[in-house]
């Protein structure tokens, strides 16, 4: 196990002040003054090599006094969740033996005997505190045998509908105790000892310490066997000190094994333990995990009222003060309730273990307090430069619930009994990626008295891949009439809204204002106006953030398909709030209700929803291309290609005619933020220069934030002006910027600065218009 010893190193050798560690006596001998807990071990350990390790207090008050070691044999509590538990589950991901994503009753039939909503939960969410379940079950039917108290815990209702919604719940962890046996064939504590517990080294780690009083369980033996002196005392329970007994009431009752609670360990052990989860899944010549694997089990799984949870780990949630203030989101670790915390940043390479039994002697302690201020003083104490990740202060990604998402939560409460219809494409999804047309033809909608009877397809078709006009036609799984927006007609007519009760308009935007789909919306809203149908629009996020507004104003007597109303380029708006400017502004009058998102926040891009791209037409196959396609399409009614046809759609522009380098160089010269400029040649298999060898730039985003595409648009249109003034036909170049003067500027030779400079006054008149249609905070 030579490979597998700590590496004990002074902290300056691993970017740590020493000095600034040391602030850490203060805070826990004051602690423990305060008899918030009789003693603790505080291990902190930063690229591999253990730069604080010290042992405070006592392990034990009563019956006697027993200095504290940092040896000391703890029960962890919570931590068995991700230690144990989780970590054995991605063991068994990894093998093929289940998938995350498998309902429990695949491997455990009688987890749901009634079926319902318990059939439906999956792996992930007990992993992640989304199965639904109360915190825990009554005490009372924890008697018996383990088989009878599972029995009882499986007849148990549910608390909230699966995937709803966070509620931390050691029920879960005792069923993944459960499943792991079930399919291992081995009960929890043997499998840990076997394929993590004795890899890693960890000596001190197991299940039972001493023989369980209850006689259910039975100690893993061998090179385990830690002694008994060593063990923290908790609480007295029935006459005697819980010493090598498991405190919680649950696992006690279960014998000592169970998926939430029941492990025992040191802050040696643990810093193993960490140190692998920190090196990918490897800890010296000893692989527990894959990388993907560990990589899988440590990001951020979903976001939803502020609540960020990996596999087993606590990310950002009310359970994790531990973190303190500094560590950077994305850090992750988790708490024990008998006094136990570790915390893992593997942006700094990481990480603080913090062991006590503040349960003793009569479980008063608190030391909630004292993790977060170690952590802080841990974090400060990381003096050298640190990644850009680290120092980044984004929220790891979301678990955005869509507008049909809520409408199902909901129970289709909004257009319940009603014949509707739906306008949508292929970006129509629910979260779990059953199309909007699958959701509303579902039994849980025809429940609830919805009846789906007409669709209809804006530009590009249902599935957002034609370049041509669109017709109508059926749509092949339900045999529903689709009825085409982008053919001979644009508007619904009075004959498809006849006998509707209510369109809904579910369709993914780009946050550009000459996206067709916005004119479609205005239509729809018009068109429904008249027939007197109620229109439910099924919000979906701007996908380059709702925060920003740029680019001129649509000039009244220019509005087209491509310009519906008077708003900027890009309105950063989503679909639903620009309906209620477009039913506001323009007096249309319809019945209008926007079904708003859930966990979604202005500042957010698409990146950070945790919802998957869909392509939305053709040639918008990733972000990148839509957060450069409000400027780069600018460009596209005149004689340079945008990239269509080739693999990076408004990542390039070019033309024959085009000296990609000396235009390279023209923009890099102009500082433009956010955005590098490398010449190409490229050759586009279709739309303008079909054929033809272009040369030209490719644009690499480089800081989104600091990017304004539009002005890059009126960067790149002045370049090609100056450089190429007989080669640039331009004659249509204002056909989507839709604003006089900003066409007139540009023909008369002004900067590109120039031409900007009169949009700010735009901006501030419509970021005031659009205040109070807004439905999210930043």
């Amino acid at each position: 196990m030579t490979g597998l010893l700590l590496a004990f190193a002074l902290a300056s050798s691993a970017g740590i002040s020493a000095e600034r560690l040391a602030r850490i006596d203060r805070a826990v001998e004051a602690a423990i003054a305060a008899k918030e807990l009789p003693g603790a071990v505080v291990l902190v350990e930063r690229k591999g090599k253990v730069v604080f390790r010290r042992a405070y207090g006592n392990r034990a008050l009563v019956p006697e006094r027993e200095p504290q070691t940092v040896d000391t044999i703890f029960d962890v509590a919570s931590l068995t969740k991700p230690i144990a538990t989780a970590t054995s589950v991605m063991i068994l991901v990894e093998e093929g033996r289940l998938n995350l994503s498998d309902p429990v009753v695949r491997h455990i039939p009688e987890f749901a005997p009634e079926g319902g909503d318990r059939a439906k939960v999956s792996i992930e969410q007990l992993l992640t505190h989304r199965a639904g379940f109360e915190p825990d079950d009554p005490q009372e039917i924890y008697t018996g045998s383990p088989e009878e108290i599972f029995a009882r815990k499986y007849a148990r209702p549910l608390a909230a509908p699966p995937g709803s919604r966070f509620i931390y719940s050691d029920v879960g962890y005792e069923v993944l105790g459960e499943l792991v046996r079930r399919v291992s064939g081995k009960p929890l504590d043997q499998f840990a000892a076997e394929r993590i517990f004795r890899p890693l080294g960890m000596k001190d780690t197991l299940f039972l310490p001493l023989p369980s009083p209850t006689g259910r369980g039975e100690r893993v033996r061998g090179e385990l066997s830690p002694p008994s002196h060593r063990i923290a005392p908790t609480e007295k329970r029935e006459g005697r000190w819980m010493r090598g007994e498991v405190h919680d009431p649950r696992a006690y009752a279960l014998g000592g094994v169970a998926g939430h609670a029941g492990l025992f360990s040191t802050a040696d052990d643990l810093a193993r333990f960490c140190r692998m989860i920190l090196n990918g899944g490897r800890l010296g010549d000893v692989r527990i995990l894959s990388p993907l694997a560990l990589a899988a089990m440590t990001r951020p799984r979903y976001y939803a009222d502020g609540d960020v949870r990996a596999l087993g780990w606590d990310i950002a949630t009310a359970y994790s003060r531990s973190r303190g203030d500094l560590f950077p989101p994305g850090s992750f670790g988790l708490t024990g309730f008998t006094g136990t915390s570790l915390w893992l940043d593997a942006t700094t390479d990481t990480f603080v273990i913090v062991l006590s039994n503040r349960v003793h002697p009569d479980g008063k302690g608190d030391v909630t307090p004292l993790r977060a201020t170690v952590s802080n003083i841990v974090a400060a104490a990381i003096l050298e430069d640190v990644p850009p990740a680290a120092r980044a202060l984004r929220p790891p990604p979301r678990e955005v619930l869509t507008g049909i998402d809520v409408l199902a939560q909901e129970g289709f409460r909004v257009v319940a009994g009603k014949k509707v219809g739906l306008v949508t494409n292929a970006t129509g999804r629910s979260r779990d990626g059953r199309s909007t047309v699958e959701v509303l033809t579902s039994e849980a909608a025809k429940k609830a008295g919805v009846d789906l009877v007409l669709l209809f397809a804006p530009e590009h078709g249902l599935e957002a891949s034609a370049d041509a006009r669109i017709s109508d036609s059926v749509e092949p799984a339900t045999k529903i009439p689709v009825r085409s927006l982008y053919g001979e007609t644009r508007r619904p007519t009075p004959e498809d809204l006849k006998g509707i009760g209510a369109v809904l308009f579910d369709i993914q935007d780009v946050g550009a204002r000459f996206y067709t789909y916005l004119t479609t919306l205005g239509y729809v809203l018009e068109e429904s106006a008249k027939a007197k149908v109620s229109v439910v629009v099924l919000d979906r996020p701007d996908p380059i953030n709702g925060v920003d507004i740029e680019g001129p104003l649509a000039d009244p007597e220019r509005l087209s398909f491509t310009a519906y109303h008077t708003i900027p380029v890009r309105p950063g708006m989503t679909i639903g709030e620009l309906a209620r400017l477009f039913n506001a502004e323009r007096k249309i009058g319809a019945d209008l209700t926007v079904v708003p998102m859930r966990g979604w926040s202005r500042d957010l891009w698409y990146d950070e929803t945790g919802l998957p791209w869909v392509n939305p037409s053709p040639s918008m196959r990733s972000l990148e291309s839509a957060v450069l396609y409000p400027g780069v399409a600018l460009l596209e009614f005149t004689n340079v290609s945008v990239g269509r046809g080739t693999d990076s759609p408004f990542q390039v522009i070019g033309a024959p005619w085009v000296d990609g380098l000396r235009l390279a160089r023209t923009l890099a010269a102009r500082g433009i933020s956010g955005a590098r400029f490398t010449p190409v040649q490229f050759t586009p298999a279709s739309s303008v220069f079909a054929g033809e060898r272009c040369g030209g730039v490719r644009i690499t985003v480089v800081d989104r934030e600091a990017l304004r595409p539009v002005a890059l648009g009126i960067e790149i249109a002045t370049a090609l002006r100056d450089l190429h003034p007989v080669d640039w036909t331009r004659k249509d170049f204002g056909r989507l910027l839709a604003n006089g003067e900003t066409i007139s500027r540009l023909e008369r030779g002004d900067s590109a600065e120039a031409i900007a400079a009169p949009w700010e006054k735009d901006q501030e008149s419509f970021r005031r218009r659009r205040r109070k249609h807004l439905l999210y905070a930043r």
